[in-house]
């Protein structure tokens, strides 16, 4: 049986808070990671794509890291992300 649950994300400049909710609200799982989507971010303006939709997608990949990392009990590391990048 699939429990429900929430992701919160606050996006700062240097940090991104992550919390993880049951459905009664109970925290399962909270992290502060450095920020480094800047350059992901840069790298799709310069590719042409629109702001809009360049935040879009770094929502989306920050989310799927988020999910990654809860699913597998890791903390994350921003050398695993330079890895996926190169």
């Amino acid at each position: 049986m699939t429990s429900v649950k929430y992701i919160g994300l606050d996006v700062h400049q240097a940090t991104i808070s992550v919390a993880v909710m049951d459905a009664s609200g109970k925290l399962v799982m909270e992290s502060i990671l450095e920020s480094k989507f800047q350059d992901f971010y840069q790298r799709l303006l310069a590719k042409g794509m629109k702001p809009a939709m360049a935040r879009l997608t770094l929502a989306r990949k920050i989310a799927a890291i988020t999910l990654t990392l809860w699913k597998k009990g890791e903390s994350f590391d921003a050398e695993k992300l330079k890895q996926q990048a190169a």
